[in-house]
């Protein structure tokens, strides 16, 4: 939680529609041997993995009060030890069905398009950190449209 988003954080942790998950201190991917994704290398060891889960895990509970329940690493990738940790450690990891933004890279009308695709019981993977991407205008589209077809929001669990 860097200073300049502290009051945006607190505001989330006072939000019941918002559940705050834990993203990984790094954003690194969740490995045991340094796997990279997308050019992003992977924690290097368990030691680094542990690290990479819980110390973002205490940072969220002594600020939220609530210990998170979902761990989703950085880029979304996994071994099979990491996810075994991030049980371990009393997290969930989350995967994603929908890519929504690309990272917020995406124009808003492929965000409400990508978003659009989600199916019953989907997760779509999107990035509210970066408002000069197209990510906040093509949700509100998606999400106005998926609710005119009827679709319900819900908790992952």
């Amino acid at each position: 939680f860097r200073s300049a988003n502290t009051a945006r954080a607190e505001q989330l942790f006072a939000e019941p529609l918002f559940e705050i998950g834990n993203h990984g201190t790094r954003h690194h991917p969740l490995s045991v041997r340094g796997r990279s994704a997308y050019r992003i290398p992977g924690t290097a060891s368990a030691a680094e993995a542990v690290d990479e889960v819980w110390r973002n895990h205490e940072l969220i509970r002594s600020r939220t009060g609530i210990a998170p329940r979902w761990f989703r690493a950085g880029t979304a990738h996994y071994d099979d030890v990491a996810v075994s940790i991030v049980h371990d450690l009393g997290e969930c990891p989350l995967g994603f069905s929908v890519n929504g933004d690309g990272g917020a890279t995406y124009p808003a009308h492929t965000v409400t398009r990508e978003v659009g695709k989600v199916d019953a019981g989907g997760v779509v993977l999107a990035h509210m950190n970066q408002p000069g991407s197209g990510t906040a205008d093509g949700m509100i589209a998606a999400i106005t449209s998926l609710q005119a077809r009827g679709v319900r929001f819900v908790h992952v669990d």
